[in-house]
């Protein structure tokens, strides 16, 4: 019997624009030619020992079957303890506090509990890729406003354009990944209105919460009236530097939270077990370790920042975050095309902001986009030295 035929194109029509995502390419093409890897936003340096040791002690004692499906209660309440101590935010641990593995699976889970095909989701561009796939894969529709290089600016005319009455989410990320904006108290007060005026609920990704160098982070959650319409998602491991533990959550909401969890559960169902309470030792670490971080981070950034503009090329200098973005059109206007070629060039690694937008309507802005690159400083200092010293060589 002949078996029928392989569709040429079995994947779905909504996923079909997405392939390999640049950040594993760049890291492919970073590990061929050995070069220095500021492409992809992971630190190369492991996390607090207490926080490591949290975690040999979780698998020693055996934890290491299904967590609860909510998360692990001493995680849930490490999460509101620590909005109440940060934030002055009071989230019930029980009912209004998810975990799940990793920040992009609370992305994901949000959009495809709360959007029908066809209701539209506003978020800024340049957007973290996963944005676009978890719209898509919910069938709703993206609407983006530009944040222009390099003060990453809110236009408020193209915000309220880009609402309507089919509006049913706002995706917010502050500090926001690329650019390293942090949305100011102005720009959020501006969203939250109309997120009310429309209706919509604001889903704000605040991952990069400890990692603020100019500026205050402000969680959306605590401005007027916002509570009762935010989600916000976190994960710990920006903050930690434990990225491949995958230890996300949402919180907002009780109703809203619940509609999270029934999509979250046929996901990846439970994540990370023994992980969960050593992230709970995390999150009550003293207020040093997180003032720290941040001096730590910021030192990093400045060696970067004042690398790159060693190149006599533009720089934004980021609020937050773990990223740089430069303008190397003097090297080559194709960022895609010169990240492809740096590796083997000079021995180092950076990603196309491209990579996080839609095409733009205006010819203009997307030629202003298609030579910035985006450089990670999440790294050692001599890591970073190495890259500053390899990334001269674009010069010569």
């Amino acid at each position: 019997m002949t078996a029928p035929p392989v569709p040429l194109a079995p994947l779905v029509a909504r996923m079909r624009g997405f392939g390999e995502t640049v950040f594993a390419e760049m890291t492919q093409r970073a590990a061929a030619a050995a070069a220095v890897n500021l492409g992809q936003g992971f630190p190369d340096a492991d996390g607090p020992q207490e926080v490591l040791d949290a975690a040999k002690g979780a698998i020693d004692s055996g934890q290491n079957q299904y967590p609860p499906g909510i998360g692990v209660p001493v995680l849930r309440q490490a999460i509101s303890a620590h909005q109440r101590r940060f934030y002055d935010l009071h989230v019930d641990p029980d009912t209004e506090v998810l975990v799940t593995a990793g920040a992009t699976e609370a992305i994901a889970a949000t959009i495809l509990a709360l959007c029908e095909p066809g209701d539209e989701v506003v978020t800024f561009e340049p957007y973290y890729d996963s944005y676009a796939a978890s719209i898509a894969l919910a069938g709703a529709v993206r609407r983006t406003t530009s944040l222009a290089f390099p003060d990453f600016a809110v236009d408020e005319d193209a915000l309220r354009a880009a609402f309507s009455d089919r509006t049913r989410l706002v995706l917010l990320n502050t500090p926001h990944n690329p650019t390293g904006k942090v949305f100011s108290r102005s720009e959020l007060e501006l969203i939250a209105s109309l997120a009310r005026e429309h209706d919509a609920v604001v889903v704000t990704d605040e991952v990069y919460e400890h990692l603020v160098y100019d500026g205050e982070h402000i969680p959306v959650a605590t401005l007027p009236g916002m509570a009762e319409r935010t989600l916000t998602i976190g994960s710990g491991g920006k903050t930690f530097a434990t990225t491949g533990w995958k230890v996300g959550w949402v919180l907002g909401p009780a109703q809203l939270v619940q509609a999270v969890r029934t999509v979250k559960q046929f996901l990846t169902f439970v994540a990370s077990g023994p992980f969960q309470p050593a992230i709970a030792v995390g999150l009550g670490l003293p207020d040093r370790f997180f003032a720290e971080l941040s001096d730590t981070m910021r030192r990093r950034r400045d060696l970067l920042v004042e690398g790159l503009r060693r190149l006599d090329v533009p720089v934004s200098v980021p609020a937050g975050g773990y990223f740089v973005i430069a303008d190397l059109a003097r090297f080559d206007p194709d960022a895609l095309r010169l990240c492809r070629a740096m590796p083997t060039q000079v021995g180092v690694a950076g990603v196309p902001v491209s990579a996080f937008m839609d095409r733009p309507a205006d010819p203009a802005a997307e030629v202003a986009a298609a030579s910035l690159v985006r450089f990670a400083f999440c790294k050692q200092d001599d890591v970073l030295a190495e890259g500053v010293r390899r990334l001269a060589h674009l010069a010569d």
